[in-house]
């Protein structure tokens, strides 16, 4: 057997070995079987650790710094999971936390890991476009989570398919509608299944993959550098990767500052253990982040103990904030921040040489328009719900509150008051909200604050009888005019067809309690008037349908069907059509 047949027969075992720990969590085993258990994963951890050795073997020159210190530290961690659980088991003992079978399993997720990334992945464009690949990767994912959430541990109770589903596809669409209470429902298992089905869906699976790859090997095809260009948005196939490693490093640089600083405001009484609190943090941190609204408290941030606690929630607002900006905002935040001290430490002569145009108009728009909104909606808020459901908030306590409420329905989905108890005007106000959810190229949905802003600006621009867009200098293209209010269109085309299609299967729960769950699906944002556990399984599939769309949205799923015209060398005489 040569090297390469050796690796990828590892790659396999690795595969297996990930499988089966999946099942061996999913369901009780017999004390024979986890012994022939512990027998293959110690196989899949010594095949791990020989094919890692080999290529350095094989090929040391072009194995990069950065692979060698991940494979160094991945091997010195196998090892001392085989030494222990496999080989020294009476020696310590006294040490229980040591033989914790999690230790086992992540270990075989980084063999995983390491043989996937040496994968020649081809995003073979012939037989799917972009559109559909990402679709189709999505689609995958869903229907993973819910046969994972059927397994006998994944919950106290028994779950059908169509709720299992239902719960899969809320998860990975980062909606956090649910049928069944998260908190209650579904054991630590099937909670840690939800965690990772929203961390999949937030960034996506080819993000992940694609980025792996990337690391481990430095660099991929033009095609499938073309193909992720299109998923990720990129305007230059260069920096593909860059884009990709910029994604996946904000994600968790700022999913574990807010898991930290979770962790340091939770009152300690509040949790039976350290583990579970420690979880608690992880799963809000990445929810939050993600847009998700899925919560381990039934009542979300409405919990007993946890509803007057104003530290809390304000760090869920600005990890919430953060991730419904978009990464390319982030990313260029960033470096307008590095511009500006950079700046500050030059000398006053040098400072004013030359203003580079560091921001630019999507971060400008961007930031404009999420910062009007959340002021006004705070406001709002404030002034209709002072003395309703913040009533029992006080000081600055009722500000934080108030920011929450009027934060929450772009596309994040916890509650830290009674939906059911808001008054009409914050009902209304809350669906407007839902329906522009956040920024493009973000963990959230809806159809954007540049859709939003650009709608606006071009009313603004009719009215006063120019023919163009023009913001900051510069002039909006007409495609991004023509994107906006197709956008705007095919939204309330899908909500208002699923609003009609619940009513005919679910009539009683009244128009206004069925067009929120819509809309709240549609921007995938996850609030409820308190509805959606009694949805019979009609409305349910619709529900489900309306998540999808608004997940990867109806211009992709049109692009995915429709066949692309091919650019023509004439033009039609143009001809204007009368509106008003």
């Amino acid at each position: 057997m040569n090297l390469e047949k050796f690796f990828r027969f590892t790659f396999w075992v690795s595969l297996v070995g990930l499988l089966v720990f999946i099942l061996d969590f999913g369901y009780d085993q017999s004390i024979t079987n986890q012994h022939y258990l512990n027998f293959f994963y110690l196989l899949v951890l010594l095949f791990g650790v020989i094919s890692t050795t080999l290529r350095y073997f094989n090929d040391f020159e072009k194995i990069k710094r950065k692979v060698i210190v991940f494979d160094f530290i991945s091997i010195l961690f196998t090892i001392s999971v085989i030494l222990i659980h496999f080989l020294t088991h009476s020696s310590l003992k006294d040490e229980s936390w040591l033989y914790d079978d999690i230790w086992v399993k992540i270990a075989i997720f980084l063999t995983f890991l390491r043989e996937f990334s040496e994968l020649k992945l081809n995003y073979n464009t012939s037989y799917l476009n972009p559109a559909q690949l990402f679709i189709f990767s999505f689609l995958i994912i869903i229907i993973l989570g819910a046969l994972m959430l059927m397994l006998p541990n994944a919950s106290h109770g028994k779950i059908d398919f169509i709720n299992a589903l239902f719960t899969s596809t809320s998860a990975v669409c980062v909606t956090g509608l649910a049928v069944e209470d998260t908190a209650t429902f579904f054991t630590p298992f099937g909670q840690t299944i939800i965690l990772v089905l929203i961390q999949i869906g937030g960034l996506g699976i080819l993000t992940f993959a694609s980025y792996f790859t990337y690391f481990f090997k430095g660099g991929d095809s033009y095609k499938n550098q073309l193909t992720l260009s299109e998923i990720t948005s990129t305007q230059k196939i260069g920096q593909v990767f860059k884009t990709l490693k910029y994604i996946v490093s904000i994600t968790f640089i700022v999913e574990s500052i807010s898991a930290i600083s979770i962790f340091l405001s939770l009152d300690k009484h509040l949790f039976n253990s350290l583990s579970e609190k420690i979880f608690f943090s992880v799963f809000h941190a990445i929810s939050a982040f993600c847009n998700a609204g899925f919560s381990t408290l039934s009542s979300s941030m409405y919990e007993e103990g946890f509803r007057y606690d104003y530290n809390l929630q304000f760090i869920i607002i600005l990890t919430f904030v953060f991730g419904g900006l978009g990464f390319p905002i982030m990313v260029n935040v960033l470096s307008y921040i590095r511009h500006v001290f950079k700046r500050f430490l030059l000398k006053s002569q040098q400072r004013n040489l030359y203003r580079p145009w560091v921001l630019n108009i999507n971060s400008r728009i961007t930031l404009v328009t999420t910062m009007s909104l959340n002021v006004v909606a705070f406001f709002l808020f404030f002034i209709f719900e002072g003395n309703n459901t913040l009533a029992a908030h006080h000081g600055l306590g009722k500000v934080v509150a108030a920011l929450f409420e009027a934060t929450t329905p772009r596309t994040a989905g916890f509650n830290n008051v009674d939906m059911a108890a808001l008054s009409f005007p914050a009902v209304m106000i809350t669906i407007f909200l839902m329906w522009i959810g956040a920024s493009p190229a973000s963990t959230g949905g809806g159809i954007k604050t540049s859709t939003l802003a650009i709608a606006t600006m071009n009313i603004i621009s009719l009215a006063r009888g120019k023919e163009r867009i023009e913001v900051f200098r510069k002039e909006i293209a007409d495609i991004s005019v023509r994107r906006a209010f197709a956008t705007i269109s095919l939204s309330l085309i899908v909500i208002g067809l699923g609003t009609c299609l619940i009513a005919i299967f679910d009539g009683h729960h009244g128009l206004l309690n069925i067009a929120f769950e819509c809309f709240s699906a549609y921007s995938t944002v996850g609030l409820s008037l308190g509805i959606t556990a009694s949805l019979g399984t009609g409305s349910k599939i619709v529900i489900m349908f309306i998540m999808f769309i608004g997940r990867v949205t109806m211009l992709s799923i049109l692009i995915a069907v429709l066949s692309r015209e091919k650019y023509t060398n004439y033009r039609y005489p143009r001809e204007e059509i009368t509106i008003n």
